[in-house]
């Protein structure tokens, strides 16, 4: 695992961001073989950055199992992958890990982003408080317009708290966009990474100018997604939007049924590792649900 700090935008343009489930075994424990399966897939395909943020579920992750994961991840990523963990959401979860982070060699961590109970302002302060504790930089995850103005995160770039900002807030079309068009007369594009997937990349590197994006839908196809970056990257638009719909069909399932589950059974379903049963409070999809993911996700496998 690499850790080296962020080397913007080099760092973020040199791989999709990938943002995989975690794997687990079925008493809910982690499973290290599982994990070192999907990985090794990403990493065949061209990945060499990992967030493991929502689509791991991390949000209902105990305390307890904090340490352990960090210590598993690290172990099952090659030397010169990026791997990002997450903290939190809730505040009082953020700093109990910002301690454990400590003890372990992560550049950086993504705080997840929560919007009941919270405020722009506390954001604001979770986050420097996180950083003085930790003592690495902090991944921004913007999801919601509410969670925290653009301002307020100019301020924290601009104090040196931000490793990267993810850019993640969904807009029927994505080329209008008042709060990211706000975002980056104040906050350079070197630092913000396009946060919803394959679907909306290339409008948001191609028109706002920013850097990267982070995708779950790569953990089937991550050389289909690293050949996307690479078109967008060239200027080759036309051979970007045909990959780009390539990916709309398991996409269409996730927008439909839930992000995180659908992707969690798209991995497994495609026979590129076992994911195992969701951690509560999430559960897992119902049947009937299933076959129309395993052939979005094994046509995806097989393009």
């Amino acid at each position: 695992m690499k850790t080296t700090p962020v080397n913007a935008p080099a760092d973020l343009r040199s791989s999709v961001i990938a943002v995989p489930p975690l794997c687990r075994n079925a008493d809910l424990s982690l499973s290290r073989e599982e994990n070192a399966r999907l990985v090794r897939h990403m990493y065949d395909g061209g990945i060499r950055t990992l967030l493991y943020g929502g689509n791991a579920n991390l949000y209902n992750i105990a305390v307890s199992e904090y340490a352990p994961l960090l210590t598993l991840l690290r172990e099952v990523s090659p030397e010169d992958m990026w791997v990002v963990p997450s903290v939190g959401p809730m505040y009082g979860t953020a700093m109990d890990q910002a301690a454990i982070l400590r003890d372990h060699e992560y550049p950086t961590a993504m705080l997840l982003p929560t919007l009941f109970p919270s405020k722009p302002a506390g954001v604001a302060t979770a986050v420097r408080h996180f950083v003085e504790k930790s003592g690495v930089k902090a991944v921004l995850y913007i999801k919601d317009e509410s969670y925290i103005t653009p301002e307020l995160a100019a301020e924290l770039v601009n104090d040196g708290l931000i490793s990267w900002i993810k850019y993640a807030v969904v807009k029927e079309d994505p080329a209008q966009d008042a709060y990211l068009s706000k975002l980056i007369t104040l906050v350079s594009t070197d630092l913000i990474v396009s946060g919803i997937g394959e679907q909306p990349a290339i409008v948001h590197l191609r028109d706002f100018g920013i850097t990267g994006f982070t995708a779950g839908c790569v953990c089937i196809r991550p050389d289909l997604s690293t050949a996307l970056l690479q078109a967008i990257q060239a200027g080759d638009y036309m051979k970007a939007e045909a990959i780009r719909a390539v990916f709309k069909p398991l996409e269409d399932q996730r927008n439909a049924h839930s992000p995180i589950l659908v992707l969690h059974h798209a991995v497994e379903l495609a026979g590129i590792a076992r994911t195992g049963p969701v951690l509560p409070l999430l559960t897992e999809l119902p049947a009937h649900l299933l076959p129309g993911i395993e052939k979005a996700a094994k046509e995806l496998l097989a393009h």
